[in-house]
């Protein structure tokens, strides 16, 4: 999702301010401790209500707004999800098959480098050829 880019500033807040943010900006799904977990769509990584950034624009109004700790992630509330075990369990099963599929990439990948050292070292082997001038010598 594009989000034009803006100067913000990370705010500290103490934990009973942190969650009462956290309340009051997250409108999908309430928060009831900084200890809760989420599920970032965006990047994958399970997020902690503590671990979540609030920060404040230093353009316009000034608004504080929640994103993703996840560095290069700017994923905003409505992008975080309840990480249950149906969840877990379609996360964990896709990670296998991607690495299922990578791990099968470079199987392949051996193979046609090993059929490829195999039959280059005894077909294309460069013969020996003498320069010019000797070659006409021993003909003569």
């Amino acid at each position: 999702m594009f989000r034009p880019m803006t100067a913000v500033s990370s705010i500290n807040l103490s934990d009973e301010d942190r969650l009462d943010t956290l309340q009051r900006l997250d409108q999908f799904r309430h928060w009831h401790s900084l200890g809760e977990k989420r599920y970032c769509l965006v990047c994958g990584e399970i997020i902690t209500g503590r671990q979540i950034q609030v920060i404040m624009s230093t353009h316009g109004n000034r608004s504080l707004r929640l994103i993703c700790p996840t560095k290069h992630c700017d994923a905003m509330p409505i992008e975080w999800v309840w990480p249950t075990d149906d969840l877990l369990i379609k996360i964990a099963m896709v990670e296998i098959e991607r690495n299922w599929l990578c791990l099968i990439r470079r199987v392949g990948r051996a193979m046609q480098s090993y059929r490829r050292k195999t039959t280059s070292s005894t077909i294309s082997r460069p013969r020996f050829k003498p320069p010019l001038g000797q070659r006409q010598q021993a003909e003569d």
